[in-house]
């Protein structure tokens, strides 16, 4: 286990544990350093933040922001290095996402039903949210509903990329999600490059990151290297995730603190930027 995890969701977004919980159980898996990075909300911060200092931990206030970039969703891990989270402008454009995500899931549902018969009650889809709807929660609402599939095959079959009911989640350009989150004081990083299909490695970083998420749960070893090798060429900080959604046995992310490090990455490297954070 490692003492690192900085990508992790709550029921603030589309993750199983209160923003509490998450920090729990970080705690549990001998965590320290510990980000709580929910799909374009900061409303889970404020809860974290009081249950890490309980228990020693040093909680980084994030976001996971979805933007847009030649016809694909981009995910930046915004890191906050002082109180902007709490700004009332990142907010009032955090609402904003939060409305289109509304928007989206009433179109979604449409689309199930006209393109695969799947019938669902919006309210109780949005009802499924606490803060941010996502796509995992139309997923559990058509599983709920009794129809035979499970998340996987919903995922690669039915509201995945490219498939007939998906709906993107924002036009947010990844250039204006890097520009907002420089404006309010956050380091921005891009999220699970291994997942990035349409465009370059080499292309996606001439936008203004900080940072790759070198370190993630789903790489294996041969991606893992490539990426270190990648941030020593271009002196960009690495930053190391599980993207635990508090699911068991889910084939896309991990457990708190399940995170492999690759050695050739000092521990200090990592220490150094997210103490400077604080």
């Amino acid at each position: 286990m490692s003492i690192y995890d900085l990508h992790t969701h709550s029921t603030s977004s589309d993750g199983k544990f209160s923003p509490k919980d998450v920090v729990k159980q970080g705690f549990e898996n001998g965590v320290k350093y510990l980000a709580l990075t929910d799909h374009d909300t900061v409303s889970g911060i404020f809860e974290a933040s009081e249950e890490a200092k309980k228990l020693g931990i040093t909680l980084i206030p994030g976001i996971e922001l979805s933007t847009e970039h030649n016809g694909e969703s981009i995910h930046i891990l915004g890191f906050f290095k002082g109180d902007d989270y709490k700004n009332p402008e990142l907010l009032e454009i955090l609402d904003k996402i939060k409305q289109h995500r509304i928007e989206r899931a009433y179109k979604i549902v449409e689309k199930l039903e006209k393109y695969f018969k799947i019938t669902l009650d919006i309210n109780k889809v949005l009802a499924g949210g606490t803060d941010t709807i996502t796509r995992p929660h139309i997923a559990k609402a058509i599983i709920y509903a009794g129809y035979p599939y499970d998340t996987t095959y919903i995922f690669n079959n039915i509201i995945g990329n490219d498939c007939r009911a998906y709906v993107a989640s924002t036009k947010m350009s990844t250039e204006e999600g890097i520009e907002i989150l420089k404006r309010f004081n956050a380091f921005a990083f891009l999220a699970h490059p291994i997942y990035i299909k349409k465009t370059p490695l080499e292309e996606m970083l001439k936008f203004d990151f900080d940072g790759i998420e070198a370190l993630y749960a789903q790489n294996t070893e041969e991606q893992t290297n490539n990426l270190l090798e990648i941030v020593k060429t271009k002196k960009l900080f690495t930053s190391c995730g599980s993207d635990c959604h508090g699911v068991l046995n889910d084939p896309k992310h991990s457990v708190i603190g399940e995170i492999y490090i690759n050695p050739i990455i000092p521990i200090d490297e990592l220490l150094n930027w997210v103490t400077s954070i604080k």
